[in-house]
């Protein structure tokens, strides 16, 4: 929903606004219309917000529409309630860590033991959830994302790379759980009716399994997924890139909000 100035495509003379400052500089961009959809959009759905960003780089964000009900952090390791993160999802998250295989302490120490400064910029931990390097893509060593994947696999987490990032993944924190436990509270809060649809949108690796278990989803024509060649029988295809893409999607959810007759949820990466 969110871009950069690099990733604007072919929309530099479409009207936009900022939506995320960083140590006081404008960082992220959504076009005037996209927000004015984003807006309407909140009328007609129960809009919930799903971002592996940490829950401080989500609240940076202006995101139109707020405030939220729930927001979904930290690739699904954080449930935010009215702005607070729940302490039972999380405490549950870290169960499932714990219990899966190797910790945040192992895994970063294995990562780190792997890398060196001729490519890669930083080295991050996320929430105390997961860890994730930032390199340079072109002097990264060829086969590094598929060995340290495999490592990650047998000890109960995943790798993926999206952009300038190369993520380590616990298999407990997964988008698609922490929106299926939103749905399940807003049915029985009433707040959806039964046998509402959950659409989304996503366009990278960490968002594949949320988009294939949603009824319909939605990805860009760019991005990691598009690079990826990601397809799945429920998901579309934007015809437009780069921010103009955003509009898209917004649109899209809007016709699917308004088809059925029972109230949808909308989880948008």
């Amino acid at each position: 929903m969110i871009y950069s100035r690099n990733a604007f495509g072919d929309a530099e003379s479409v009207p936009k606004t900022c939506v995320e400052h960083y140590e006081g500089e404008p960082l992220s961009y959504m076009t005037v219309t996209a927000v004015e959809r984003m807006r309407a959009l909140t009328g007609v759905a129960a809009v919930v917000p799903t971002t592996t960003r940490t829950i401080e780089q989500f609240q940076r964000i202006a995101l139109p529409g707020a405030p939220w009900r729930f927001a979904i952090t930290s690739n699904g390791g954080n449930i935010l309630v009215d702005g607070v993160a729940d302490s039972r999802w999380r405490a549950a998250i870290d169960a499932g860590i714990s219990a899966g295989g190797a910790g945040l302490a192992e895994v970063g120490a294995e990562l780190r033991a792997r890398v060196d400064d001729s490519w890669v910029l930083k080295y991050r931990e996320a929430d105390e959830l997961f860890c994730y390097l930032v390199v340079r893509p072109e002097a990264m060593p060829a086969g590094f994302l598929a060995e340290w994947d495999t490592w990650c696999r047998a000890n109960g987490w995943s790798a993926s790379q999206q952009g300038r990032k190369i993520y380590a993944m616990p298999d407990a924190v997964c988008k698609s759980r922490a929106v299926a436990e939103v749905r399940r509270r807003l049915l029985d809060t009433g707040e959806l009716a039964t046998g509402a649809s959950t659409f989304a949108a996503g366009d990278g690796a960490l968002d594949a399994e949320m988009l294939r278990a949603a009824d319909t989803a939605i990805r860009p024509r760019h991005g990691e997924l598009d690079e990826l060649g990601f397809t799945a029988p429920n998901l579309t295809v934007t015809a437009a890139t780069g921010i103009l893409a955003g509009e898209e999607i917004l649109d899209w959810f809007h016709a699917a909000a308004i088809r059925p007759v029972s109230p949808v949820g909308a989880a948008m990466s």
